[in-house]
């Protein structure tokens, strides 16, 4: 059984909801994963409310378009590390607490991990920076299940090729930096098995969902 490690537990007082994160690298099918979990659980009489980072509020959104155009190029590091924490912030405070404060469950994809694989393993950034942060924006608020959908990045950017849109500023980062994030994912998973779940991306749909509803099931009860 995996042991319980300290920094994972949720701590909203006279709470009923329940937090999920989804996390992976590009193309590792998260969003999709995350669509269906949700409905099967509106199916099952739960009411669930769909978010996404960075983004989820007006505010939020408007700082995610900012992270993501292709055309600021020459962000540094730390702007781009402080506008993910400003955006979560807000997140936070307008939409997850009040929704797990209300009883329903709230579904994330991507949340405070991305911001240690993404500009803390990717970037090379001080850890122990990106956690003070992390804990700094989330104030306590900590998922009760974070599930890592992993595959090698080739296959992952093979899948985003397909989509029909132009690759963000984030996509649009070498091979070499998106195999760091994916190290990243797994080391958070690794640190912390018992709030954190890997499953192998490369499976069908239909095989990760059921693993997905199992994992989930075992929050609900």
């Amino acid at each position: 059984m995996p042991r319980r490690i300290q920094n994972s537990e949720f701590r909203i007082q006279n709470s009923k909801g329940l937090f999920v994160t989804f996390e992976g690298i590009e193309g590792c099918g998260k969003t999709t994963q995350a669509t269906l979990l949700a409905k099967w659980l509106k199916s099952r009489g739960h009411r669930v409310i769909v978010t996404r980072e960075p983004g989820g509020t007006p505010i939020a959104e408007k700082i995610r378009k900012v992270l993501l155009d292709s055309k600021n190029h020459s962000m540094a590091p730390l702007t781009e590390l402080l506008l993910l924490q400003a955006s979560r912030a807000q997140h936070l405070a307008q939409v997850i607490i009040p929704a797990l404060k209300a009883g329903k469950i709230v579904i994330c994809d991507r949340f405070a991990d991305s911001s240690t694989a993404y500009q803390g393993y990717g970037r090379g950034m001080a850890l122990e920076m990106v956690k003070q942060l992390n804990q700094i924006a989330v104030d306590g608020c900590w998922p009760r299940l974070t599930l890592v959908f992993d595959l090698p990045v080739e296959k992952g950017f093979a899948r985003a090729a397909k989509r029909k849109r132009a690759l963000d500023r984030m996509e649009q980062q070498q091979i070499a930096f998106h195999r760091k994030v994916r190290r990243g994912f797994l080391a958070i998973a690794k640190a912390d098995p018992a709030r954190v779940k890997v499953l192998d991306g490369s499976f069908p749909p239909d095989v990760i969902q059921a693993a997905v509803r199992q994992l989930v099931s075992v929050r609900l009860k």
